[in-house]
């Protein structure tokens, strides 16, 4: 396979040139107009940041992607999908709050917040993983699948698991209906913490195996494990957070099959990939809180290949000086410190990054191959 471009330029800009402006001109160097959008769907999939972080992108770079959507005759929106964990994005109502506290809404991105998955969601549709080892179908949000076309617009950072999360993160994890996160996440099956039931019976109502039951001397809620499918419906419907996911997989396999959900989301339709490296927190933005970034802002990539892409956002952030008071500086800077020659890694040492990337080249994602053009 031939070397993938990835197109780069840094937040430096001269007066009268908005960091806005120099994203379009960025992303319309890197070729966005060589598709043929017009009067099509273009699904935009971002993070919209939980509440209390403040480390997700700024709308102001979903508007500048919006527009030169709309340049090319595409009628563009954002999209997302609920969340597997407890929190204000695990059902449709909640995460279009959280989106719109955030500061996501029709007029400041100049397009629509669609949530992919529905209101619970549960509105999914099974779609072939294209030499998938771990997958022959993946669950993918409807309203993702429903688009003629994909840009995924992601904020890079550190990540407690997966050690960054870059592009195929944010289109493998983030595109996967609850069903289909559970299935990454080792087919988990989620648990009841009886102390916040509150017996309302609203998830054995919405439990599509009638695997909940109510015992105990508090008639609290239970789920029995041998009947339990994983379908994370539970998760959405209570209302209290009392129902969780803690079962994950090794990381390694974690990201290989994050890999395989992006090689269903992408394959057999345009796609085209945009990756900001800034604010480069050490944990996910699915946290309600963000921590000092571990390096400094580096610059705006893209392409139309996912792999060289977070490749090129790795290899960039390899070569940053870590930032002293942050969770890498502090870690690097502990007595006796077992130094990995990671960034990711020696911020967050559980984790595996590799496997995701190799993965992904394994079964035609993407080249982990490419050429740097860096753009003034």
């Amino acid at each position: 396979m031939d070397k993938a471009k990835v197109y780069f330029t840094d937040f430096r800009t001269t007066i009268g040139t908005s960091l806005t402006d120099k994203l379009k001109k960025l992303i319309r160097k890197a070729g966005i107009g060589t598709i043929d959008m017009d009067g099509k769907f273009v699904a935009i999939k971002m993070h919209f940041g939980e509440l209390g972080n403040l480390a997700f992108l700024r709308p102001n770079y979903a508007k500048a992607v919006a527009d030169v959507v709309k340049e090319n005759g595409g009628k563009p929106f954002l999209v997302d999908c609920n969340t597997l964990y407890p929190g204000s994005r695990k059902n449709a109502l909640d995460h279009l709050t959280c989106a719109e506290i955030n500061g996501f809404n029709s007029v400041t991105t100049g397009c629509h917040v669609i949530i992919g998955d529905g209101l619970r969601g549960t509105d999914e549709v099974a779609v072939p993983v294209r030499n998938g080892e771990y997958f022959k179908e993946a669950l993918i949000g409807t309203a993702v699948m429903d688009a003629d076309i994909l840009i995924s617009l992601t904020h890079f950072k550190g990540h407690e698991a997966t050690g960054f999360g870059g592009t195929l993160k944010n289109i493998g994890m983030g595109c996967g209906s609850r069903a289909g996160k559970m299935q990454q996440h080792n087919d988990g099956k989620p648990h009841v913490n009886t102390e916040d039931c509150r017996r309302c019976h609203r998830c054995a109502k919405e439990c599509g195996s009638d695997a909940i039951f109510y015992d105990g001397p508090n008639g609290t809620a239970r789920i029995d494990q041998s009947i339990c499918k994983g379908c994370g419906r539970c998760i959405g419907a209570c209302a209290f957070d009392a129902i969780e996911n803690d079962n994950s997989n090794a990381v390694e396999i974690l990201g290989c099959k994050i890999a395989e959900y992006t090689q269903a989301v992408c394959d057999g339709r345009p796609c085209f990939h945009i990756s900001l490296i800034q604010d480069v927190s050490p944990n996910c933005d699915c946290h309600g809180e963000n921590d000092a970034p571990i390096l400094p802002d580096i610059g705006m990539l893209a392409s139309f290949d996912p792999v060289a892409l977070d490749q090129a956002c790795v290899d960039l952030c390899q070569k940053a000086e870590p930032i002293r008071n942050s969770q890498l500086g502090d870690n690097l800077a502990k007595p006796g410190w077992h130094h990995y020659h990671d960034h990711f890694k020696d911020s967050n040492p559980n984790i595996a990054w590799k496997e995701t990337l190799e993965h992904g080249e394994k079964i035609g994602l993407g080249t982990r191959e490419y050429e740097l053009i860096t753009m003034k």
